[in-house]
C-alpha cells in the first residue's frame, strides 16, 4: 500500500515537473511567481525526501543529517516544518 501511494505521489510530482518544464520552454520569459504552494505540497516534499535519502545526501548549513532527522526529529515533523 505504501509503495502504491509513493508511485501515485511520484507520478503526480512528475506531471507537475513536466507542466512547469513545458510552460518554461514555451515562454522562456515567463515568471513563475506562485510556486511556493506547489513546491511545498506534501507529496513534493515526500518525494524530495525520498530522493535525498536514496542519494545519501549530506547535511546542509543546518548540519542536520538524514540519521538525525529520522531518529531525533522525525521525518514527518521535519517535512511539516518546512
Amino acid at each position: 500500500m505504501i509503495a502504491k501511494a509513493l508511485n501515485t505521489a511520484f507520478e503526480k510530482v512528475r506531471v507537475l515537473q513536466r507542466k512547469l518544464y513545458l510552460a518554461a520552454k514555451a515562454d522562456p520569459k515567463r515568471k513563475f511567481g506562485v510556486l511556493y504552494d506547489k513546491v511545498c505540497s506534501g507529496r513534493v516534499l515526500v518525494m524530495a525526501w525520498t530522493q535525498v535519502k536514496a542519494n545519501k545526501g549530506s547535511s546542509g548549513i543546518d548540519r542536520l543529517t538524514i540519521d538525525k532527522i529520522e531518529t531525533e526529529i522525525g521525518v514527518g515533523n521535519f517535512l511539516q516544518d518546512i
